[in-house]
């Protein structure tokens, strides 16, 4: 039940997604960037923990869930150590999927050669 729940909750994400691009023709920027700051948002009251309770990987994998953790790392380092906190609270959760973006990146411009 909890593949078939998180299939579920990660689909209804990628068909608002998708609806974004299609209804109000969007580009891509814009919705991942909507996406990010609306997971920040339902952090920031809370309630995008509940929704991961609830969908499990449905709700962790979308790049909803990359504003959640940037916004959470922060309100937990801020706690700790005041304003400075917010800096080290931003990467402390993020960094480890931004140091595999980059890497990653790279090994495929090494390997196709981009044109750009």
């Amino acid at each position: 039940m909890d593949y078939l729940l998180a299939f579920v909750c990660g689909g209804a994400i990628c068909i608002v997604g998708q609806l974004l691009l299609d209804i109000f023709k969007l580009t891509p920027a814009h919705v991942m960037t909507s996406f990010v700051v609306i997971g920040a948002i339902l952090d920031g009251f809370g309630i995008y923990d509940k929704f991961i309770e609830f969908a499990g990987g449905g709700a962790t994998v979308p790049i909803v869930s990359f504003g959640h953790s940037l916004l959470h790392g922060a309100m937990h380092q801020a706690h700790i150590h005041g304003f400075i906190g917010i800096g080290m609270g931003i990467f402390e959760l993020t960094s480890a999927g931004i140091s595999a973006a980059i890497l990653f990146a790279f090994i495929v411009a090494v390997i196709f050669k981009p044109k750009g």
